[in-house]
């Protein structure tokens, strides 16, 4: 006789499983973290004051 597998607990774990698949995609797909995203935004503030300082004439 085969085991007992309780179907809501297997559809259950199936699903998991599957939404552990698509998030690996997304993070494959959209692929920065939110530490990266928020050094490259300190850069963009740094840059842009380092430029506007440069500046000859006021705008």
């Amino acid at each position: 006789m085969g085991e007992i597998v309780n179907l809501r607990i297997a559809r259950k774990r199936k699903a998991r499983a599957e939404a552990a698949v698509q998030a690996d995609a997304n993070r494959a797909k959209h692929g920065r973290t939110r530490a990266q995203r928020d050094a490259d935004a300190r850069e963009a503030t740094r840059r842009d004051a380092v430029l506007d300082g440069a500046r000859r004439e006021p705008k």
